[in-house]
């Protein structure tokens, strides 16, 4: 919404830049030097002096802050904030909508949404997930049958395909987009702006020195320009001084970290729509290929259908383990080999490779990476027909991994007369502990396994689906026989004339995750630019150097050089800029001076502030005002109050027109300080005295 100031026009959220003679409001304001508007009803907008009392509460027709007539305060950023809502007033939909986008863009939203992003990654690393290990899952379904629906309900098995997952993504996205686009746009205009102009007091620098030569100021001038170029420093100059800025790599490195860091989210959602993820269990001796129905589990992008699939095979030959056999680390894993050929699409010749922990094998852009490991013990089981009905080996699960003992199902739907089903353990090293069998090794070297019996229907007819790790026993009966550990070769004859299970031998599977990122590279690159940039944002300091020349009271020329560097946390720029003046003082021949010579302070400098007022160069700046707030973003000196602290932004670099000179003299409207950017160096044109078009100045971008 909008304020209408009594018997006014209606006010806008614009402002002029400084010195541009335009007004800020339409309310019968009158321009002031600087950019400064003093409205009718006696507010300023943007300046830094106040027409009839305009400050917060103060005298005058200017009503207090969010009163009639009063002016938009200024934001942050440097621009004017909209006025506050009067009481009772009624947001329209449009005003709730760019409340909405001010709040989701701010920073401190997008912290929380980093915050909560963070956080809802804490199950996913905690909670065993379908898309790494399914085989866990199913431990954690088994061991807590209860809790297990209730987090599955709650996608906390899929956390990073969950939905609300994915909203506190694309909200962060979203924020993260709308702080940083603009902030991109305003860091290309910071690296591209030219330095400001010299301020007129170069003894106020922080460094500064002052000599004598016998050349006349434009020698001295057009001299110290052309060395001050030769050292890649990008120009600016006027009558009677040159400014010079060097280090704008650092807005360079602070637009790439920027730029990267959207990359970096777009690479991530690049990844998230056009990639997928598989698992495969293979057992040693078996293949597959990277097809949908040869898959045990495949989760697809929003985009990816199952033709996009890249049209590999492969075989698994061989998987070996090595555990720590002695020592405190007894049973830890020394390393997982699994020996593969593999085709990358059909007819192409086949090659070898070996996949192991953390060294996934690439196949025409899909990653193959092992994540689990164990024992398919192998049965031949015969019904009470005399036919062989199943002779495979059965993958079963570990269930802790000290000594990987492991847990399985074997169901025999073919058996006559009735389908047969076991459910038991295997114990790759078997030892007695209390009457108890445990496995006390990870490695095989006593393989046993026990069983338990079961015949009657399995339930594989009733149209609903089974997991292969699982035996659903409620049409079975179990077999009067007690489960007793078995070792490879050794049989058991099942009651009733049911049949016979022998088991033979074991073999070892590997469980692979097969994952295809289209994004992965240029979120790498994304993640290596931002850290670039952000080197390169603190390591490159932004420094002015400002030189100025008069003819002093005896004829001779005075020469003020002045510099100022407020990026240079880690130091060093007193020694260059000791360098620079002795180079340019050495190359015009001239002769230290005890201390700066201060123009203002000198009819001769008077004079020639004088001739730059006759040229137009100065504006209308009150005699005795202090520029260097203009390249320094430090306080501006008023007349009356003396400094006035200056409002910064968080760019730091001191906005346009806020800078410029009380309209009367006055203390200044709010006392607010002046903006300033994170470098604090002033932006082009802070010198609020000088009118648009009145500065004659030419620029040389050539810097770093």
């Amino acid at each position: 919404m909008t304020a209408r100031p009594p018997g006014g026009d209606r006010m806008t959220e614009l402002r002029a830049p400084a010195g541009s003679g335009r007004r800020d409001s339409a309310a019968g304001g009158s321009v002031v030097p600087g950019g400064s508007v003093v409205s009718g009803g006696g507010g300023v907008a943007g300046g830094r002096g106040a027409g009839d009392g305009a400050a917060t509460g103060g005298p005058g027709d200017g009503a207090a802050a969010g009163g009639p007539g009063a002016p938009a305060a200024a934001s942050g950023d440097g621009r004017l904030a909209r006025p506050p809502t009067p009481p009772g007033a009624r947001r329209t939909v449009a005003g709730w909508l760019r409340w909405s986008w001010r709040q989701l863009t701010s920073m401190r939203t997008a912290l929380v949404l980093l915050f909560l992003l963070a956080v809802a990654s804490v199950p996913g690393s905690v909670i065993p997930q379908e898309g790494i290990d399914p085989a866990a899952v199913s431990q954690y379904y088994a061991a807590h049958p209860t809790l297990a629906p209730i987090l599955a309900r709650l996608s906390l098995f899929s956390v990073f395909a969950a939905p609300w997952f994915a909203a506190i993504y694309l909200l962060l996205f979203l924020s993260l987009a709308g702080c940083v686009l603009p902030r991109t746009v305003r860091l290309v205009g910071s690296a591209r702006q030219l330095p400001p102009r010299a301020p007129r007091n170069l003894a106020r620098l922080p460094l500064a020195t002052s000599y004598q030569t016998a050349r006349n100021p434009a020698e001295a001038l057009d001299s110290a320009a052309g060395l001050l170029a030769g050292r890649r420093f990008r120009m600016r100059t006027g009558d009677g001084w040159v400014a010079a800025e060097k280090g704008y790599l650092r807005e360079v490195g602070n637009l790439l970290f920027h730029i990267a860091l959207l990359a970096l989210l777009g690479s991530v959602g690049i990844g998230g729509i056009f990639g997928y993820k598989a698992d495969r269990l293979l057992i040693s001796g078996q293949s597959f290929a990277n097809t949908v129905t040869d898959l045990d589990q495949f989760r697809p992008g929003r985009l990816v259908s199952p033709s996009d699939l890249q049209p590999f095979s492969m075989t698994l030959d061989n998987f070996t383990a090595r555990y720590i056999a002695s020592g405190n680390l007894r049973g830890q894993p020394a390393a997982f080999n699994a020996a593969i050929r593999y085709s990358a699409r059909p007819g192409a010749p086949e090659r070898r490779g070996v996949i192991r922990v953390n060294h996934p094998l690439n196949v025409d852009g899909v990653q193959v990476f092992l994540i689990g490991h164990g024992y398919a013990p192998v049965f031949r089981i015969t019904d009470g027909a005399g036919q062989v009905v199943f002779d495979n080996p059965v993958p079963f699960i570990p269930v802790e991994q000290g000594g990987l003992t492991s847990e399985g199902v074997i169901k025999v739907p073919d058996a006559q007369p009735d389908q047969l089903g076991f459910a038991g353990v295997f114990l790759p090293t078997a030892v007695d502990v209390s009457g108890r069998l445990q496995s006390a090794f990870p490695a095989a070297l006593a393989p046993r396994v026990s069983l338990v019996s079961y015949a009657g229907n399995l339930g594989l007819d009733q149209g609903q689906s089974q997991s292969v790790f699982q035996l659903d026993t409620a049409r079975l009966r179990r077999l009067p026989i007690a489960p007793r550990p078995l070792a490879p070769g050794q049989s058991m004859k099942l009651p009733g004339h049911a049949g016979t299970l022998t088991f033979t031998g074991y073999r070892q599977w590997a469980s692979l995750a097969i994952t295809y990122d289209p994004g992965q590279l240029p979120a790498l690159i994304s993640g290596i630019t931002a850290i670039a940039g952000l080197l390169l944002s603190f390591a490159v300091r932004r420094r002015r150097m400002f030189v100025r020349a008069a003819v002093g009271a005896d004829g001779a020329t005075l020469v003020n050089v002045g510099g100022l560097a407020r990026s240079d946390a880690a130091g060093g720029f007193e020694t260059e800029f000791a360098e620079l003046a002795a180079e340019i003082r050495d190359a015009h021949g001239g002769a230290l001076l005890p201390g700066p010579a201060d123009y203002l302070a000198s009819d001769t400098a008077a004079a020639f502030d004088d001739d730059q007022e006759a040229a137009g160069n100065d504006g209308n700046a009150p005699a005795g005002r202090d520029d260097v707030q203009g390249a320094t973003g430090g306080p501006a000196a008023t007349g009356d109050d003396g400094p006035v602290p200056a409002a910064t932004d968080d760019d730091g670099l001191a906005a346009a027109g806020d800078v410029g000179p009380a309209a009367t003299g006055a203390p200044a409207a709010t006392g607010a300080p002046a903006a300033t950017d994170d470098d604090a160096h002033a932006a082009t044109g802070n010198d609020a005295a000088a009118a648009t078009g009145s500065e004659p100045s030419r620029g040389h971008a050539e810097g770093e």
